[in-house]
């Protein structure tokens, strides 16, 4: 059975209702899930309990409340939120706002009125850069697995060459061991038989003055 790719994920978050309408349609339309939060403390509270997280949010500078410059601090120092990708929406023109923007954590942003061909074009580049990169944490994640696994076998084998190095100092002594007994049993049994060859010669010679 194939498996068909689930929907991106995306969050909104803006407080006017129309600019919401329109990005939810856009993205609905381009097979997107989205989610809408109406200004920053709600896209917070919502990042908090929502499993899986989006993969990527759209977030408003202009709110009243919370901007979007505090939002996004707020998600990009939280443990939880952090890796994901935030493309600011912005009508601001000042240059300096973008790179406050950026500088805090943005991956990019948006000039409003919003244009559906770039809003689709960015968040397709870094859907696709963020999925590249969990696929790299992944694989660093698995090969950090792999090289533990590695030294514990490699411990494992020292331990066991240590292992058979002792044994293999224990059989050398024994062997030494043995091989002087068996030099001492030669001894033994040569001078035994030096005796005994000298008890013959006594008893043939006591033998002829009888």
């Amino acid at each position: 059975m194939v498996q068909t790719q689930q929907p991106s994920v995306i969050l909104v978050v803006d407080d006017k209702p129309e600019n919401i309408g329109v990005l939810f349609d856009f993205l609905s339309n381009n097979n997107f899930e989205v989610l809408v939060a109406r200004d920053g403390e709600n896209a917070i509270e919502l990042l908090e309990y929502t499993e899986p997280l989006p993969d990527l949010i759209l977030l408003d500078v202009m709110m009243p409340g919370m901007d979007g410059f505090e939002t996004c601090t707020h998600i990009k120092t939280a443990f939880k939120t952090k890796e994901i990708p935030i493309i600011f929406m912005t009508a601001l023109s000042d240059t300096l706002d973008k790179v406050t923007g950026l500088s805090l954590g943005a991956v990019d942003y948006i000039t409003k009125p919003i244009q559906q061909d770039e809003v689709l074009a960015r968040i397709n580049t870094h859907l696709i850069i963020r999925r590249l990169q969990q696929q790299l944490q992944a694989k660093n994640a698995e090969l950090e697995i792999q090289h533990k696994l590695a030294l514990e076998l490699n411990e494992q084998l020292k331990k066991k060459n240590a292992e058979l190095e002792t044994q293999y100092q224990l059989e050398l002594r024994l062997n030494e061991r043995l091989k002087q007994e068996v030099e001492e049993r030669r001894r033994v049994e040569s001078a035994l038989q030096r005796a005994t060859e000298e008890l013959v010669i006594l008893g043939n010679i006591s033998s002829r003055f009888d």
